[in-house]
């Protein structure tokens, strides 16, 4: 049996230990044989229960963007959306290339991810990258007002907030020298109130 930790991440994230059954891999023949290994009791069933991209609903409510917005309550695939935006295409001509690329910048950019940094997940060039996360953000603007803000508040106030108050201190970001330090705190602050909320 599980035990189901709030505070074992610094986000407020839940987290399973002794066993973590929140990274069980499903894609590998090792990671289905393990799976197989939990069965429920006679007249009982296990259930298995996931929000569809919860993180990015998220930044679409707390941005307030209404183009995401908008795509989620049309039911859309919001990284086959985001690629027909940043590829300027129909819906349905985006390949799973586009898509795959599109994902990496949607869940990339919550976690405060760069155009150098995409290129490092995807086989963009960095001037493919900065096109790309341009042409996000111009789609976008909600999401990327709302990252600018966090990413102010935190400067600002040294913590950010999830939708229910849970804080995530930032001590001494105002005042760091160390810019790799400060990209860091920065990339964490903008993450928290997300995932801390999810």
């Amino acid at each position: 049996h599980t035990s189901y930790q709030q505070t074992g991440s610094v986000t407020g994230r839940l987290a399973s230990t002794d066993p973590n059954l929140q990274n069980i891999p499903i894609r590998t023949e090792l990671g289905r044989k393990v799976r197989h290994a939990f069965v429920a009791a006679p007249g009982q069933q296990l259930l298995a229960v996931d929000y569809s991209q919860v993180e990015l609903r998220i930044v679409a409510h707390m941005s307030d963007d209404e183009n995401m917005i908008d795509a989620f309550n049309q039911d859309q695939d919001i990284h086959a959306t985001t690629a027909a935006v940043v590829y300027d295409v129909a819906l349905d001509a985006v390949t799973s290339e586009m898509r795959r690329h599109a994902k990496a910048i949607n869940f990339g950019l919550i976690y405060g991810m760069s155009a150098f940094g995409l290129t490092r997940t995807t086989e963009l060039t960095l001037a493919e990258s900065e096109n790309f996360v341009a042409a996000y953000f111009e789609r976008f603007s909600g999401v990327k007002q709302f990252l600018d803000g966090v990413r102010e508040q935190a400067k600002r106030d040294e913590y950010v907030e999830t939708l229910l108050g849970r804080r995530r201190y930032f001590h001494g970001l105002s005042t760091q020298s160390n810019q790799l330090i400060k990209n860091r705190q920065l990339r964490e602050a903008i993450n928290s109130p997300i995932q801390g909320t999810a």
